[in-house]
């Protein structure tokens, strides 16, 4: 059986059993072993076979170790194995179990499809688990081992020290979409995640400890991370214990704070997390629209506990909440018009603020009386000097454009534009945001320069996202009888602060505007 010519291969090693007198023919170099009961040689024909015993024989190979998926790679036309595999996934994900073909671990060259074969299949199912709360449940297979090898949850519940045999398990603080999605993962190396479901899949994998799930979660809520869905991930990653996940719900929720005050979600919030957001000292936002976002929680809150809908309740809902509120710090018209006369404060209360407006001794309140910092906008400036001719720079409705990406999220909130270089002058400014010719955000408003060369601010309704890594397109449409300052000396890219931005040529431009010169010298943004 050992070729010795082949002194440089590698050693492969197996058990035999063999009868002890062949064990030791094999050692002499004498016979082959037989398979036959008699022929030791060594003793009388009617003697007994000696016992069997266990030699660990060596084998020679020059062959290389393949794994299967090596042996059998994977093909691609529609009759495929991993077609099947897909056929299986979607009729298990739709909880029909069918019992695969006889011999069908020949249509798998490897252990992850076999091993993904078994997900949400009754087939070798050795424990159940009743998942979702009453009413909303569903019974789904699993096999012990294979769930033990994904989960030390499950290796505890199943072969700890005071593991429990059940045959069926209830799991009714898991939603039955989130423990299937946990299963995939476990069964199949597959992340499937839905907006949704992500969130309970997270809770799912924190549970059941499934640490690369539970990141592919996060990292899902923090892709899709917007105004209106930050407040309640801000509140679910403090549940969850996930200090990046706040983070980014925080940076959404400063930059675009009016927007997601507005939100839906913002009303799903629970108490702590509305006393968070309004204790927030960066929060970017007029106080009448804190002060009108509380009252709509408040009204919610309301309905939650199953109280009546009255000024009253409102009150009591937000408690020292409403104290919060930074409401002397409201423009007097805002405050005339609106906290005023909502009926929530009381009249000592109301005539106390009117007196903090006006009067010079001002009375001792019990709200916070001291303006929130907001945010400071950062300015990217793309150019290197500025400069004017007789002829230059002319609008007649025609568009300036430039493309610009960054390396990290910020919130365009307007831009900077030149003014007039003949004097005073007042220009009408349509300014537009686009990604893929999709447009993000869009504002038309005046703004009146005074002759020098500085730039002047034109803002957008609210503070647009923008992504890493994506060219998006900033447009302005100028209107002016003065002919205007323009850049030049332009650069590809720009520092500024710990964002990189990078610039080049739109095809929007009409108006001359490029890289190295023209208008839209500067991007107004928070990080």
């Amino acid at each position: 059986m050992v070729d010795d010519k082949e002194n440089n291969m590698k050693c492969l090693t197996f058990f035999l059993m063999l009868p002890e007198t062949v064990k030791n023919r094999s050692k002499k170099g004498s016979k082959k072993a037989s398979g036959s009961s008699g022929g030791s040689g060594s003793g009388s024909s009617g003697s007994k076979l000696p016992p069997v015993c266990y030699e660990i024989i060596t084998l020679k190979t020059k062959k290389k170790k393949k794994m299967a998926a090596d042996i059998f790679p994977r093909k691609k036309p529609a009759n495929s194995s991993s077609s099947t595999v897909q056929q299986f996934h979607q009729q298990n994900l739709s909880n029909n179990n069918v019992i695969p073909a006889p011999n069908w671990q020949g249509l798998y060259p490897t252990i992850r499809e076999r091993n993904a074969v078994m997900f949400n299949n009754d087939l070798m199912a050795d424990v159940h688990f009743v998942v979702g709360p009453p009413g909303g449940t569903q019974r789904l297979p699993g096999h012990k081992y294979v769930l033990a090898v994904g989960s030390s949850v499950f290796h505890a519940m199943f072969y700890g020290e005071l593991a429990e045999d059940k045959d069926e398990i209830r799991i009714p603080d898991v939603e039955p979409a989130a423990f299937l999605a946990m299963l995939k993962y476990i069964y199949c190396d597959e992340i499937d995640l839905a907006a949704d479901t992500v969130l309970a899949t997270l809770y799912a994998a924190k549970k059941y400890i499934v640490p690369h799930l539970a990141r592919a979660c996060v990292n899902f809520l923090e892709t899709s991370l917007s105004a209106k869905n930050a407040c309640v991930l801000l509140s679910q990653s403090c549940l969850f214990e996930e200090p990046d996940l706040t983070q980014r719900c925080w940076e959404v929720i400063d930059a675009q704070a009016e927007l997601a005050l507005k939100s839906e979600g913002f009303c799903d919030i629970d108490f702590q997390t509305l006393e968070s957001i309004l204790r927030r000292e960066t929060l970017n936002a007029k106080e009448i629209v804190v002060f009108e976002a509380a009252l709509n929680w408040a009204e919610v809150e309301c309905q939650r506990q199953d109280l009546a809908l009255s000024i009253e309740n409102k009150r009591k809902v937000l408690g020292k909440a409403l104290y919060l509120i930074r409401i002397p710090t409201m423009a007097l018209d805002d405050f005339a018009n609106g906290a005023a006369q909502s009926g929530v404060l009381t009249l000592n209360e109301t005539n106390d603020i009117f007196l903090w407006y006006t009067a010079s001794k001002k009375p001792e309140l019990q709200f916070v009386s001291k303006a929130r910092k907001g945010l400071v906008p950062q300015r990217c400036h793309r150019f290197q000097s500025c400069a004017y001719r007789s002829n230059q720079w002319r609008y007649r409705g025609r568009c300036d454009s430039i493309q610009f990406a960054v390396d990290k999220r910020v919130f365009i909130a307007g831009f900077g534009l030149y003014g007039s270089s003949c004097g005073s002058a007042e220009y009408s400014a349509k300014i537009e945001l686009k990604r893929q010719g999709v447009v993000l955000g869009q504002n038309l408003s005046k703004y009146f320069s005074d002759g020098s060369s500085n730039t002047f601010p034109v803002w957008f309704e609210y503070p647009v996202q923008i992504e890493p890594d994506t060219f998006y397109t900033a447009s302005v449409v100028l209107d002016g009888n003065e002919l205007s300052y323009f850049g030049q000396e332009g650069m590809t890219e720009v520092q500024c602060g710990k964002v990189t931005v990078q610039f080049q040529c739109s095809s929007d431009s009409t108006n001359g505007t490029g890289v190295q010169g023209g208008q839209i010298p500067e991007l107004i943004f928070y990080a």
